[in-house]
This record gives C-alpha cells, structure tokens and sequence, in this order.
C-alpha cells in the first residue's frame, strides 16, 4: 500500500488540490475574501498544463455560475467558490441549474452579513443555503465540512452527489476552517473523464446530436403550465429520495446524554470543547453534528429529543439551524439558542454558560 501523502495546508487551499484530485474539469471563480486562496492556489498549481482542468477568474460572481452551469450541463465536473455576498449573486443561476437538472459545485466560505458585513467568519448563510435563495420550489445538496480534512474530501463527495441525483451541491464552510491550517491526507489523484466516459454516463448532457439520438435540451423554462406542475412534481420526489437516503451526521457522547448541542461545522469544534469540559463538571452533554445540512437529521435529533432534558443549538449567527431543530422535535423537549453575530466566534465558556443559563436548572 502506497503511502498516505500528509500535508499542512488551508482549508481554502484544500479545496483547491481536492479539485484537482478529483478529476475536476472546470473551476470559474472570482476572488472575494476569506475564499480567495481557492483561487490563488489554483493559478500556482497551473493544473491546466497536468490535467487539462480549465481555470478561470470570470468576470463576476454572476459569469461564474452561468460558466458552472454550461460546464455542467455538457457533463462536465465544473465548480465555482465565493464568499456570502457573491453566492448571493449566484442565485439566480444555481437556481436555473437546479430546474434543469444540472449538477455543479458551489463553495461558500461563509463570512458575517447581512450586506456586504465583514471578512470574519459567520454562519448567518444557513437560511440561503437550504432553504434555496433563489425563486422556485427546489433544494440544494448542502455539505458541512468542520476540519481542513473534510474540505478535501468533501469536494469529491459533492461532485458524486451532484451528479448522481442530477442537483447542484455546496460545501458551506467558514472563515475559520478556510482560514485555518491542519494537517490533511489529500485524497488520491482521480483521472479526468473522457468524452466517451461522460456521454456513457450522462446521457442527458448537452454534448452534441449524434447519430439516432434526439438532442439533448437542458432549460428551466417551461411554457406549458401542465408541463412545468409535472417538472415540479419529478424534483420533489427527487428531493424526497435524497432526505431518504443521503442524510450524514456525527454523534458525540450521545449515549448517555441528558442534554445535547447540536451545531455545525467551526461551531462543532468549539461543541466538542464544550462537551469535554461539561463531562469534567459531571454534565452529561452529547454533541450532534450534521453533516448535511440538507438532507437535515431530523430523524435522528427526533430520536435523540426523546431522551434528554434540552437541546441547545450552536450557531455562529442570530438563529438559523434552531428552526429545523424545532421542526424535528416538534416541541417535546426545550430547545434553545446560542450563537454571536458579526464574525465573533465565541468561546467554549460562552456557550457553556448560555447551556446552564437556557437549559440547566
């Protein structure tokens, strides 16, 4: 067995070697602080000249995601990453992708909104995330990665997702684990598809009429009202399928646990501090960490509410996951939130007291 290549990097510039490994094609981004590193270690690692991926800082944020979605619509692995304010101009195109059926990857290395806000890290793109923030009925494949390893091999994961169920996916990190460095093992290096490997298994892709075969037509537009009912139709059962079998999370001293946090990605770093330092009082606190935050864990936070006394949800914004925690238990256990605004990350005594303060009588 060859052995496993550890490196020390950023989360961002793990994105970007992940892309590369992974047999990605195409990569049209626009640099946007604090995900700019995606982009600048792309134009150092030149993959143009080793694999053929293409690399191009498009114009805005806008030309990035209608590159992605004409990438994507050929069959092609293409991806974008921006920051909050310019995943907020993408909507409209990750919108069309999700209509037409056509997968892609978009990052977002969260920064604190709303507005153009500040270069510090948030979770306040939770809402934008899974909720879909651009017009229609439709969903996202929403991943959160929590470490520097995860960004890596969250990339890849995507793009199975995405194009398995024909739907765009996002990797929604933050400033602080695209900022931070850790060492990773970086994933293993994945040949680039042929044109043949993509017409086999993307028979719906735009990749030119061929002899027998009627043309392929990608759109998001239907004119006929009866027709688009039916469209809508086919993505919810979709949408249904995926909540059924692509939901991820991570269960922490759950066990025994008589009261739960549940947070995601920088936040379940700080959770897993919480919880040793709970346990050392003798507070017997679990951490749930979802992992996709759509498909939701809603399932399994419902098991879960059945046996503690609360639940606080950890969030690095004003309250955003605390809606779906209280979908989920469906108001048979006390849920409460904690999180700061502006980029402030709190630290684990913060959280611990709001714990005792909202939960622990």
């Amino acid at each position: 067995m060859a052995e496993k290549e550890v490196v020390l990097m950023k989360g961002n510039e793990a994105i970007a070697h992940a892309a590369i490994r992974c047999g990605c094609d195409g990569y049209f981004g626009y640099p946007i602080t604090p995900q700019s590193e995606v982009l600048e270690t792309l134009a150092l690692e030149k993959p143009w000249e080793t694999t053929g991926m293409v690399v191009l800082q498009a114009e805005s944020e806008v030309a990035s995601i209608n590159m992605v979605y004409g990438a994507g619509a050929a069959g092609k692995r293409s991806m974008t990453s921006s920051s909050s304010p310019g995943v907020a101009l993408m909507q409209e195109g990750i919108a069309y992708m999700a209509g037409a059926e056509i997968p892609g990857l978009i990052v977002n290395v969260q920064r604190g909104g709303p507005g153009l806000g500040t270069i510090q890290p948030s979770q306040s793109d939770y809402f934008q995330a899974t909720r879909g923030g651009g017009n229609g009925d439709y969903n996202v494949i929403v991943l959160a990665p929590a470490s520097v390893q995860e960004m890596a091999d969250f990339v890849d994961l995507a793009f199975e997702l995405s194009f398995k169920y024909r739907n765009p996916a996002m990797i929604l990190s933050d400033g602080v684990i695209g900022q931070m460095m850790e060492k990773l093992v970086l994933p293993p290096f994945k040949p680039r598809r042929t044109e043949e490997e993509i017409r086999r298994e993307c028979p719906w892709a735009a990749m030119g009429r061929s002899q027998g075969r009627r043309p392929n037509v990608l759109t998001s537009l239907d004119l006929d009202s009866a027709s688009m009912e039916q469209k809508n139709l086919h993505l919810q059962a979709k949408y249904k399928e995926i909540k059924e079998k692509e939901v991820r999370f991570e269960s922490i001293l759950c066990d025994d646990a008589e009261y739960l946090i549940v947070a995601f990605g920088s936040a379940a770093r700080i959770g897993q501090k919480v919880i040793e330092m709970c346990r050392a009082e003798g507070i017997k606190v679990g951490l749930l960490r979802p992992i996709t935050l759509w498909p939701f864990p809603s399932v399994e936070i419902a098991r879960l509410s059945r046996q503690v006394k609360g639940i606080l949800s950890f969030e690095i914004n004003a309250g955003q996951m605390v809606e779906d925690i209280l979908l989920a238990t469906n108001g048979q256990t006390p849920v409460a939130h904690y999180g700061r605004m502006g980029g402030v990350v709190p630290a684990p005594d913060e959280v611990i007291q709001a714990l005792k303060e909202k939960l622990i009588k």
